[in-house]
């Protein structure tokens, strides 16, 4: 800054900028580096540990400033885009010369390019090549939420519509990475916010109809006004993103609610299904089901395993290809390793109609769709295809002449980078080989003209050299350089180094000229067919973007049959009834982890029908409820997702809510405790449950008082069995609890097995009939080792306690004489109906002060008559 305190005209320009970008971190272009300043300068340095200097003065005060080269950047955005920050790139929009033009000392304009966001990424290095990449847009019209998604790095789109009740579950499917929503929607705490206008249904249909270039928007589907204001908000917020620029988005997709298996957050994190309770990909469901070989079959894996199908037909479909490359391994490795030679095609495509594609992404497309082609040789001569494989078959042909221009235009290993050229083909442009030519020539007339001077100057160390600021240049240690300056000798002087003197002459200076000519005209004939390529790309994108899905399922159905074929899994079989017939089921992360240790996991079979749909589970701490209760909620979601499952076999009806309340944590960062968090979990689910639903629920009520605990637990068995009436597994060490059996006639009573031999507990992880004769609780006490004065203490506690409960009936003494779920609830409501009756019978206005007192007081006593008091 100036000392007089006054803006300089770049910082005027910085803090103009800064004031579009908003909260985002501005890349301000300086020569070939982005600065950040103030705030940003000091976020950024903290989060990308780079040093924090100054510049000038503002107020007074110096301009905290730091830097990251541009040919770097895509690391450095990679850093502060996962650590939760969004950037905003300003680049020049002009050249020195340009601005020299307009007069004076004037500043090079700049403006802001692009947004870089979470959800707005494209770029290989930003990316997780095994993960979507989701950017969602929720609005509200009326009672319903309006959902658009995005993944622009593919293309894909889609759109549904959800009541309050679907849409936490929505979104947890979708694990965004980016969420908007309009300005004021209170609904999602930490998303970000846009104008409302953006949300307008109105608008937001007219954005869907200009973008795709449709007449109507019945090409799409039924399609509601909230997803018209959610494909609105979408489609604005990307156009601000890319400044004017629009990224790749294929027609969107049209989902229903009820055409995938709901399956709330609370459940994915307790079942670990895409990431594990301790973060990242290890240890979940994803990571050991996942034999996948191609990014895009990675990401399509996750995307079925976090919505499976409720249609059978559809399941069927995916279940019988990967039969049939389960049953054909040779058929199965000849395909895998083909599509061990693909690189994502989807992600390429999704670059080049962002506008930041490279010679290297039409690269990619190339061999990604001959090696398609090749495939579809290859299975199209098999017989007894399945018929998903034929609906596939047919969308990896049909780009023969892309390919075929793409291998004569393009050498065999194009750049990334097309500054320095040299991407496209020798022998496909004639004047671009004599371009080339000339160039090449230019080169050796140099080096030629080089060994002259030597000659002639008898300067051994004579050089010809090049650089950025000269250009070409004779160079000679520093001793020579008098006899080059002498008159006479031809060579001009240009600068005089420490070491060494450079010159010019005219003869270089000729040459010179004839190369940097033939190169930029070179450079410039491959940047037009650059251009000439990546529209022909753009022209076909739809069919391309249809072939890498349809290689992406390949990739899921061959990986989900080998990984079935590693551990002996099962074909599941799907019937129109309720039930949940599982034999010898296995949870396949814990048996994989037993595996590597050299130990069994022991299989347990689980039969749920219409007549027993509750299983009361019970046993000691480590015995294997909580892993038995996961495998088989697992298995219902491999099922559904179209995967053999981890049993003996396997016979089910489609499960339409999957609930999980197996463990809990604190969430002290919403001053929740450990119990509370139970039981909004709990309520969630007797809210949601349906008849067609399956729940497991481990412990519910441990975190209170046992008095309080039993109680609600009690509660909760008897509101699962008569009002959800769905298939339940219910684990828990209230034994009270067993006495349900005699009055709930769905409920049927087990227990994980377990003995005591030589004082020693010996869990044996088989679940068996009946309920268990003792929790073992002191016993699992010394197993994790308590120092024995503790556990002798302990032992005689228990024994005083058993002596009560049994001189007193225990904590369920009287329970038995509670009338049942469905006839307390009908006295409940008859209480409250005879007040309702007595108050729906006056006469107000006719009543006096006095009978209107003396009513009241009536009223007080047959309330406190009723227990209603």
């Amino acid at each position: 800054m100036a000392g007089d305190n006054t803006p300089t005209p770049m910082m005027v320009q910085y803090l103009g900028l800064k004031a579009k970008a908003g909260d985002c971190l501005l890349f301000y272009r300086m020569g070939d580096f982005f600065e950040l300043f103030f705030d940003d300068a000091r976020a950024a340095a903290a989060t990308l540990d780079i040093a924090l200097t100054s510049r000038g003065e503002h107020d007074g005060k110096p301009i905290p400033m730091c830097g990251v080269p541009v040919h770097a950047a895509e690391g450095y955005l990679a850093r502060l885009i996962k650590a939760g920050h969004r950037v905003a790139i300003a680049e020049q929009t002009e050249s020195p010369d340009q601005a020299k033009a307009r007069g004076g000392k004037t500043l090079v304009t700049r403006d802001i390019v692009r947004f870089v966001t979470a959800g707005t990424l494209t770029e290989d290095s930003l990316l997780d090549s095994w993960a979507s990449n989701m950017l969602v847009a929720v609005a509200q019209v009326g009672e319903f939420f309006g959902i658009a998604a995005a993944d622009i790095s593919t293309g894909y789109f889609e759109l549904v519509t959800v009541t309050g009740g679907a849409l936490e579950a929505e979104l947890a499917r979708l694990s965004a990475s980016e969420l908007v929503v309009p300005d004021g929607f209170a609904e999602l705490p930490g998303a970000i916010l846009r104008p409302r206008a953006d949300f307008d249904s109105v608008v937001g249909g007219d954005v869907l109809r200009q973008h795709f270039a449709l007449n109507t928007l019945d090409s799409i589907g039924p399609i509601t006004r909230a997803e018209q204001a959610a494909a609105g908000g979408l489609i604005s917020y990307l156009a601000h993103a890319g400044q004017g620029k629009m990224p790749f988005l294929k027609l969107p997709v049209r989902r229903e609610v009820h055409e995938h298996l709901l399956i709330d957050q609370a459940t994915r994190d307790s079942l670990e299904i895409n990431s594990a309770s301790k973060g990242g990909r290890t240890g979940s469901l994803l990571a050991e089901v996942d034999r996948t070989i191609t990014g895009a079959g990675a990401r399509q894996l996750a995307n079925d395993l976090a919505a499976p199908l409720m249609d059978k037909a559809k399941i069927d479909a995916r279940l019988s290809l990967v039969q049939w490359f389960h049953d054909a391994p040779l058929t199965r490795d000849a395909v895998r390793a083909a599509l061990r030679q693909l690189p994502d095609i989807a992600r390429a495509l999704g670059r080049v109609v962002a506008g930041r594609g490279s010679p290297r992404d039409l690269g990619q497309i190339r061999d990604g769709l001959d090696a398609a082609r090749a495939l579809r040789e290859r299975l199209g001569a098999m017989a007894d295809r399945p018929e998903l494989l034929d609906q596939l078959l047919p969308a990896l042909d049909g780009h023969g002449h892309i390919v075929d221009l793409l291998a004569r235009a393009l050498v065999t290993s194009p750049p990334t980078d097309t500054t320095q050229g040299g991407y496209i083909a020798e022998g496909y442009d004639a004047a671009l080989d004599m371009l080339r030519v000339a160039g090449r020539d230019g080169r050796q007339a140099i080096a030629q003209l080089e060994a002259r001077y030597r000659d002639m100057t008898g300067i051994s160390a004579l050089k010809i050299r090049h650089n950025a600021v000269l250009g070409y240049f004779v160079e000679v240690p520093a001793k020579h350089g008098d006899a080059l300056m002498a008159a006479g000798t031809g060579f001009t002087h240009r600068q005089t180094m420490a070491g060494a003197v450079r010159f010019n002459s005219p003869e270089l200076h000729e040459e010179a000229v004839r190369i940097t000519q033939a190169g930029g005209h070179a450079l410039a004939a491959e940047a037009a067919h650059l251009e000439e390529l990546m529209a022909l790309i753009l022209s076909r994108r739809d069919p391309i973007a249809t072939s890498a899905d349809a290689l992406a399922r390949i990739d899921v159905s061959a990986a989900l049959a080998e990984r079935a074929a590693q551990s002996n899994w099962c074909r599941p079989n799907f019937v129109a009834h309720p039930c949940l017939e599982i034999e010898g089921g296995r949870h396949p992360v814990v048996e994989s982890a037993l595996a590597k240790s050299g130990d069994r996991f022991i299989a347990n079979d689980c039969k749920l029908s219409p007549e027993k749909r509750l299983w009361l589970v019970s046993g000691p701490n480590m015995g294997g409820k909580s892993t038995f209760l996961r495998q088989n909620a697992l298995i219902v979601l491999l099922a559904q997702a179209g995967s053999y499952v981890p049993a003996t076999s396997a016979r089910l009806g489609l499960v339409d809510r999957l609930f999980s309340r197996v463990g809990a944590s604190d969430n002290l960062a919403r001053g929740r405790s450990t119990f509370m968090v139970e039981m909004v979990e709990t309520a969630a689910i007797l809210a949601q449950a349906t008849e067609r639903s399956f729940v497991i629920l481990d412990e519910v009520g441990r975190g209170t008082s046992t008095y309080d605990g039993l109680a609600i637990a009690w509660a909760v068995v008897e509101g699962i069995h008569e009002t959800n009436r769905c298939r339940c597994l219910f684990a828990t060490h209230y034994h009270e609890l067993t006495r349900l059996a005699d009055s709930l006639d769905a409920l049927s009573l087990h227990h994980v097995r377990a003995k005591e031999y030589k004082g020693d507990l010996v869990l044996l992880h088989e679940l068996a009939d009946g309920p268990a004769d003792r929790s073992y609780g002191i016993a699992v006490a010394k197993l994790a080792g308590l120092p024995p004065q503790v556990v002798a203490r302990a032992s005689a506690v228990l024994a005083k306690l058993e002596k009560g409960r049994v001189e007193t009936g225990g904590l369920a003494a009287g329970l038995g004489d509670l009338p049942l779920f469905s006839a307390a609830i009908d006295a409940a409501e008859a209480k409250v109906d005879a007040l309702r009756e007595k108050l729906s019978g006056l006469d107000i206005d006719a009543l006096s002060p006095k009978a209107a007192l003396d009513l009241l007081y009536e009223l007080k006593r047959t309330a406190g008559e009723n227990g209603l008091g």
